[in-house]
């Protein structure tokens, strides 16, 4: 018997006895996730820059504090969020009880990343945890720093029957992908989604991909250039360029291709000075084998900004690449690195044709002051999410659902979201052995005077909160009236 399989058992065991269908239960886990987040930030800053050669700063902004924010809108919501969901009625069901009530789905196998191996392993977490789940763990054994302090420090704070954390590389996660759970949320390539997703099929288990790929920048020739620049290079090389949702490539017009270049060169040098290979804010890539990917992309394109690189520390300095096409190397495949092509297109026409002719993306960016083109290209294209005028802090937003659709992933989390996501929306209606007049209309024999009642009675919808705000209103005036009658009331 594997390890893998002894751990899923215990999970699922640990689960069945109820223990997370309390509140009060999901609420001590939350917020023991935090405290160990609080308590072991040197750990973890220490792991990571081991792993990504990311500062302490970088670490708190880009892995901690998003992770905060959600642990503490689950603790601020969860009671909201688990509570039974009114729906509206027919003049069927009008004195019955119907609701939607979220539960737990039961045990969830959560497969992280290594590009931001806390934020993107531990965010699901939280909404495993807040919708009573229980969540075997399984960090990317590419961050191998990561992955060790979290098998050795997160059993200390959480419990370790429902939340186990399972580290190992590809034998391991095969190992657990042979068992049955009730929900698998994998975030990675799309590669190793469709694997994912075939072992799942097994067990007709349910799927979370978040996936990426070429998320395409359109630059209008009209907007101001200098503050789209800038703000595409912070989004671009930030984690040296290792982000799911980074802009992969720029599509702009020839006329301003050589003020986008100069702009982008610039802000490299505001941001990770003359020379981005001492710059501490500056990190590495995470291994020779990606390393050798990232350089081999470069071939067949002009290196218009950068270029310089050190195998021996993983280092490739901030690049942009001009006179590429879409059959350019680069173009193949999703760069997940610091290369930045530029591409030139006529205008917003074929742009949305260049991005229409590829699987749809993770997300859009769009650098514009024109409100209509803005709304063109959103009524136009289909992407996971899209984003004008700034880059990557859509994903700060906890109202937003993130997540892909088609090639960049299916499924969504954050906030209420990854609640939902992680629980079964239950229906529920609650009858009384009553009015069986009506009821009988169901029943054979069927005539058409039947017929005709069922029809006017189950088509016809009741907003019950709007036929209680009637009736208060109703009330109020009649207390009115009665209070603004002529003879005297004292």
């Amino acid at each position: 018997m594997s390890r893998e399989l002894l751990v899923v058992q215990r999970a699922r065991k640990s689960f069945q006895t109820g223990k997370t269908k309390p509140l009060e239960y999901r609420i001590h886990q939350l917020k023991n996730l935090r405290r160990f987040i609080s308590e072991r930030q040197g750990d973890i800053t220490e792991a990571v820059r081991r792993d990504l050669g990311k500062s302490e700063n970088g670490t708190q902004l880009f892995e901690t504090l998003g992770l905060e924010g959600e642990i503490n809108l689950a603790l601020e919501k969860l009671s909201e969020w688990a509570a039974p969901r009114m729906v509206e009625k027919n003049l069927l069901t009008i004195s019955d009880e119907v609701y939607v009530q979220p539960e737990p789905l039961g045990v969830v196998l959560i497969i992280g990343a290594w590009n931001y191996p806390w934020a993107i392993t531990l965010q699901p977490l939280v909404g495993a945890i807040a919708a009573g789940n229980a969540a075997v763990i399984k960090p990317s054994e590419v961050s191998s720093h990561s992955a060790k302090v979290m098998e050795e420090l997160l059993p200390l704070y959480l419990d370790k029957d429902l939340y186990p954390v399972v580290t190992g590389g590809v034998s391991e996660t095969q190992e657990l992908l042979k068992q049955r759970f009730d929900h698998i949320f994998y975030t990675g390539g799309s590669a190793v989604g469709k694997i994912v997703m075939a072992a799942a099929s097994c067990h007709l288990t349910p799927v979370t991909l978040e996936l990426g790929g070429k998320s395409p920048c359109y630059i209008d020739k009209n907007c101001d250039i200098r503050v789209a620049c800038r703000r595409i290079t912070w989004g671009k090389f930030v984690n040296c360029g290792q982000t799911c949702i980074a802009p992969d490539f720029i599509l702009c017009e020839p006329s301003v291709q050589s003020q986008v270049v100069e702009e982008i060169q610039k802000c490299i040098k505001e941001f990770y000075t003359d020379n981005p290979e001492t710059f501490e804010d500056y990190g590495r890539i995470i291994n020779q084998r990606h390393f050798k990917r990232l350089m081999a992309l470069m071939e067949g394109s002009t290196v218009a900004v950068g270029g310089a690189s050190d195998e021996s520390q993983c280092y490739i300095a901030p690049t942009v690449l001009k006179d590429v096409t879409g059959d350019s190397k680069v173009m193949k495949e999703e760069i997940f690195g610091p290369l930045l092509p530029i591409i030139t297109v006529s205008g917003v026409d074929e742009a949305i044709r260049f991005i229409n002719e590829r699987e749809k993306p993770l997300v859009i960016y769009v650098f514009s002051q024109d409100n209509k083109l803005i709304k063109r290209v959103i009524a136009e294209t289909s992407s996971g999410a899209l984003l004008a005028n700034d880059c990557l802090v859509h994903f700060t937003v906890s109202a937003l659902p993130f997540g892909g659709v088609g090639n960049s992933g299916m499924g969504c989390y954050h906030g209420r979201y990854g609640f939902d996501q992680l629980s079964h929306l239950r229906s529920c209606l609650i009858k009384q052995l009553k009015m069986e007049g009506v009821n009988s209309m169901r029943y054979p024999p069927h005539s058409a005077k039947k017929l005709g009642w069922a029809r006017f009675f189950m088509l016809k919808q009741v907003n019950v909160c709007r036929l209680r705000r009637m009736a208060l209103l109703a009330t109020m005036a009649g207390l009115a009236a009665f209070l603004v009658q002529d003879e005297p009331w004292i």
